[in-house]
């Protein structure tokens, strides 16, 4: 069955999307007030492969809310001590207070995609993670944080375009790692692993949702307007938050099997 590919919004302009971009930031404030006000705790994950935009969604959702009620979190390789102790304490320590909005740049699911693939953790450790992870994730739902899990997806052309852009560019070139250029040889491995992790994962308290991630501006608009539809503010425009669904999806086994994942 041939790919079913996001058509709105295809002939978005620069102009347009900053427009998008800044009713929809306004809709954050709006967001972040309540969540302040009510002692809401608010966890958003983001996961998906190198290049897949990640960095830039993050960066757009927290541009104009207040530093201190969000925190971004991109932890880096665990240390030798870290590496004794169970696997999501380090994890822990970044949970949001009362009052907050936290977003991993990458969480505990490195075990299951970069770790996994890369051979940094065994088959009896990914086994574990896929057991333990929906059951601490509930535990997080049970005790009151909010919990959105996305998975940004890109085609192979777009990833090799966009790792290639980074290492010339002289203002992104922090971000290339050794794991960036095993990336593309190791792209049926990635999508095997993402495959296992989003059917084990994908619980009805803690859902996966996906996101066509080839158009950067598209993508950031539509997890945007994703994430203000599905938490509670006062003076939501609902109008302005419907997200795009053939962008940003619920995800699901027959997501995969008809070709609307990447492969």
């Amino acid at each position: 069955m041939a790919k079913m590919r996001p058509h709105a919004e295809a002939n978005l302009s620069v102009p347009d999307y900053r427009a998008a971009l800044y009713k929809l930031q306004v809709e954050l404030v709006k967001l972040q007030k309540h969540i302040i006000a009510c002692g809401d705790r608010i966890l958003v994950l983001f996961e998906g492969r190198d290049a897949a935009g990640k960095d830039g969604t993050i960066k757009h959702i927290v541009e104009h809310l207040s530093p201190r009620e969000v925190r971004v979190v991109a932890l880096g390789k665990p240390s030798d001590r870290e590496q004794g102790e169970w696997y999501f304490q380090r994890y822990v320590a970044h949970l949001p207070a009362a009052g907050e909005m936290v977003l991993f740049n990458r969480s505990w699911y490195n075990r299951a995609g970069v770790e996994r693939v890369m051979g940094f953790c065994g088959k009896r450790q990914v086994e574990t993670f896929l057991e333990e992870a929906p059951k601490f994730e509930a535990l997080l739902v049970r005790a009151g944080i909010r919990l959105l899990k996305y998975y940004l997806d890109i085609s192979k052309k777009e990833q090799k375009r966009r790792l290639k852009a980074r290492e010339q560019d002289p203002l992104t070139q922090w971000k290339v790692s050794p794991i960036d250029a095993k990336a593309l040889a190791h792209w049926k491995g990635y999508s095997r692993a993402r495959d296992i992790m989003l059917r084990r994962s994908h619980t009805a308290g803690a859902p996966w949702t996906i996101v066509h991630a080839d158009d950067k501006h598209r993508a950031r608009l539509n997890v945007i307007r994703d994430m203000l539809s599905r938490l509670d503010y006062e003076g939501k425009k609902r109008h302005a938050i419907r997200p795009d669904r053939e962008i940003v999806f619920p995800y699901s086994a027959a997501a995969l099997s008809t070709g609307r994942i990447e492969r």
